[in-house]
């Protein structure tokens, strides 16, 4: 005997499906052409299906940035603080590229023209990465890695304002030479303050 389809399964499968449509189309052909009716199609549901769980195309995208930049941008702890900064920069490059197609570049893009879309980028995807970010470093600080009287504005500033510059102005991304050189004049520069 057959049991009866579970509903919240089939939703789950539906909700990743429209993530995943989102990014690919987004990433094919560019915000600016990307559509409900287009993730709908791609993803096998009703744009009802869609508009049931978000408003916008905006909002789908940045929860699919966010449910990428959660799994693999997460702020490791291994005890090694510069062994996790280049590895947490290397994923947040990694989610950028490339660079041209880029949801996050075309999300962060939206948001200037969205002050509404800005502010739930702000609250759903920037501050709880700083939060991350900050807790690695009060880490880093009670292994005494770092001083206790490191700046944390500062030091994010220094590790991500770079890569945010380039990207904004097309400069290429750093590769894994450039990553680990910033990190490595970074925490020098933090420890230098002790």
């Amino acid at each position: 005997m057959n049991a009866a389809p579970d509903p919240s399964r089939r939703s789950e499968r539906a909700h990743v499906a429209v993530l995943d449509a989102a990014l690919a189309l987004c990433r094919e052909n560019g915000l600016a052409q990307l559509t409900i009716e287009g993730i709908a199609d791609r993803a096998g549901v009703s744009k009802k299906t869609i508009y049931r769980w978000w408003p916008s195309k905006g909002a789908v995208l940045l929860d699919a940035v966010s449910e990428v930049a959660n799994r693999t941008a997460r702020h490791g702890d291994t005890g090694d603080l510069v062994a996790d900064m280049r590895a947490q920069l290397s994923n947040v490059v990694a989610i950028i590229s490339p660079q041209d197609t880029s949801p996050l570049a075309a999300l962060v893009a939206e948001g200037q023209r969205d002050p509404a879309l800005a502010a739930s980028i702000r609250e759903q995807l920037i501050v709880p990465s700083i939060a991350g970010f900050e807790e690695r470093m009060r880490s880093a600080q009670r292994a005494g890695q770092i001083p206790e009287n490191a700046d944390f504005g500062v030091a994010l500033d220094l590790f991500y304002g770079p890569i945010y510059h380039r990207l904004v102005y097309r400069l290429g991304l750093p590769d894994e030479h450039e990553i680990r050189a910033r990190v490595d004049h970074v925490i020098a520069g933090l420890r230098a303050m002790g």
